[in-house]
């Protein structure tokens, strides 16, 4: 079955209408009905805390568990027990932090990407001042706003015990090889930490093969409730000294996540994973084949984000393409259209005689809605030369459409 966008789109109450035209998509997605439905379900049918021996608890540790599975799924991590709930990317990178820096001395290194987005760098910045250490910087080729991997070479020491980097840029839209990345932190005997937000939306993830020790993501990034994901080799989330109330069970995944879950959105992450599960079922069957190693919901998950991930590089072709027929008009990061698997349907650009604000109100005065300024990808914009007004960023999920993006031309052509 051809990827059907209007079948898509009946699935998610947000879209029922023409307008608005939804383009923030890289700061939060639309979540479908089932996604909604989930955390009412949760409150009608369980709501009680975890651990009682009475019908409702019972049913939200049995829901818990069914979520863990999914997700596992949805990363290829090897166990349930891997995957870890938590407030959002960002805090639960605060808490691996501080966990790993207990095992470091001044003087070790962590290295950091001029790529990231501030979620990934200032947990390493803060633990670094607080403990002493030394961080490396790794540049980007300016040209494409890829990753310099001579430079990644050039910062991996002896001394070297961390490298954090992104998958996607949640600026540039640029994938970086993070296998290959893995590889390189592995052979410096460092251990390998990925944010995953930026990818998860629109490439099929599996942590065994990028060879990572730790991998973040945001379930309000693809299509789920504001909730934060941690996945980490179940040997390190067993040994490592997480800071933890002392009645909590002392291993994984519950010695990381400190206090009572979110159980309504743990719940809705559970639907927005059976709805991607869906994209396979539907869309998927031509994709099969890429993925052997796999059966079941494992592969449904992979040839639902694949299917989704070649209508978007569509999508992508067709913006970058309107942005760049607009006289004064400079897009940052890749264009060239044989490349565009190197690329998440991300694109930021510039307007000359216009701010990136005044495009933006522009734009959402036509009901379409983007983001301008740094959007925390704070490295990058001082390497791109736009620290003070940043850049406008239009973001595509795969429930937008052709018509969507021929309505931000028209609005562009009228400043």
């Amino acid at each position: 079955m051809a990827f059907d966008v209007a079948h898509v789109r009946a699935q998610f109450p947000m879209l029922n209408s023409a307008e608005p035209i939804f383009f923030d998509n890289p700061a939060g997605t639309q979540v479908p009905q089932r996604v909604i439905d989930a955390v009412s379900d949760y409150y009608l049918h369980m709501n009680a805390n975890s651990g009682g021996g009475f019908a409702t608890s019972k049913k939200t540790d049995a829901m818990v568990q069914s979520v863990r599975e999914k997700v596992a799924d949805f990363l290829n991590a090897p166990s349930p027990s891997e995957i870890v709930f938590g407030a959002n990317m960002t805090t639960l990178n605060f808490s691996l932090s501080r966990a790993l820096a207990k095992t470091l001395k001044a003087g070790d290194e962590i290295v950091l990407t001029r790529m990231d987005h501030d979620g990934n760098v200032a947990p390493w910045l803060r633990i670094a001042e607080d403990y002493g250490l030394v961080v490396r910087w790794v540049d980007i080729n300016t040209r494409d706003c890829t990753l310099d991997l001579d430079s990644l070479e050039a910062a991996l020491t002896d001394r070297t015990k961390i490298v954090a980097t992104v998958h996607a840029s949640n600026a540039v839209g640029t994938i970086n090889p993070v296998a290959q990345i893995g590889q390189m932190a592995h052979a410096a005997k460092a251990l390998y930490v990925v944010d995953a937000v930026q990818s998860a939306p629109h490439v099929p993830l599996d942590v065994q093969a990028i060879g990572c020790d730790f991998l973040l993501c945001s379930a309000y990034k693809y299509f789920g409730p504001h909730i934060g994901v941690l996945w980490g080799r179940y040997d390190l989330l067993a040994s490592l000294p997480v800071y933890k109330v002392r009645p909590s069970k002392d291993k994984p995944p519950y010695r990381w996540e400190t206090g009572t879950p979110s159980f309504e959105t743990i719940a809705a992450v559970g639907a927005c994973i059976d709805y991607i599960t869906g994209l396979g079922t539907d869309f998927g069957s031509e994709y099969a084949s890429q993925f052997p190693q796999f059966s079941g919901r494992r592969l449904a998950l992979k040839t639902g984000m694949t299917a989704a991930g070649a209508y978007e590089r569509e999508l992508v072709t067709h913006l970058i393409e309107v942005i760049q027929r607009r006289p004064g008009a400079t897009i940052a990061g890749i264009t060239d259209p044989t490349r565009f698997h190197d690329r998440v349907p991300t694109v930021i650009f510039t307007l000359e005689g216009h701010t990136p604000q005044q495009i933006a109100e522009h734009l959402a005065s036509h009901s379409i809605f983007v983001w301008d300024g740094n959007y925390y990808a704070v490295e990058i914009m001082a390497r791109l030369g736009r620290s003070e007004q940043g850049m406008v960023r239009v973001g595509l999920a795969h429930y937008n459409t052709h018509e969507e993006i021929d309505r931000f031309e028209a609005a562009l052509q009228k400043l």
